[in-house]
């Protein structure tokens, strides 16, 4: 089940990676154009672009974490013995995941906050829990995704174990 839930979770994140993407470029351009060319402040352009790159930072982080490039001890695991790296690339993840849960569960005490307060964007008048949901968006995919990677990881750890016994009995 949960592989089959991790690559929809992906395409869900790819998605809105580019959407912000786009738009982030899109409000960037238009912002200097009206700046340089046409002589009009519009100052929403910044603000969106700003808030597009917020959601990109987080999710782009989730999807170092999910592809390995963005934390890596290869170094330490890779002058280890094959099953105490395995064992240091579990806990490590086992950390990641404690920060994310640590992370979401905080952001959600910010969110509340936020809603409370009915604070508003300075020029795009916006709900200010948009911009803050980018941390509980992108940090719960990585609680969901990174424990979903620990267990992979521990299953294949185990069962490593089992053939290793097999291949002595025999």
């Amino acid at each position: 089940m949960v592989k089959k839930i991790l690559p929809t979770l992906q395409k869900v994140e790819d998605t809105v990676l580019v959407v912000t993407f786009v738009v982030m470029v899109l409000s960037f351009f238009m912002q200097v154009v009206n700046r340089n060319i046409i002589k009009a402040s519009v100052s929403w352009f910044e603000e969106l672009s700003r808030y597009c790159m917020m959601y990109m930072a987080f999710l782009a982080a989730e999807a170092g974490l999910r592809d390995g490039t963005q934390i890596s001890v290869t170094a330490v695991t890779e002058a280890l013995p094959q099953k105490v790296g395995d064992v240091l690339l579990i806990l490590s993840r086992i950390i990641v995941v404690v920060f994310a849960v640590i992370v979401f569960v905080t952001s959600i005490s910010l969110l509340k906050l936020q809603v409370r307060s009915g604070q508003l964007s300075p020029a795009l008048k916006l709900p200010m829990t948009i911009p803050y949901f980018a941390l509980t968006f992108s940090f719960g995919i990585i609680c969901f995704t990174q424990t979903a990677k620990v267990i992979l990881m521990i299953v294949d750890y185990i069962k490593s174990f089992i053939g290793d016994s097999r291949k002595e009995a025999a």
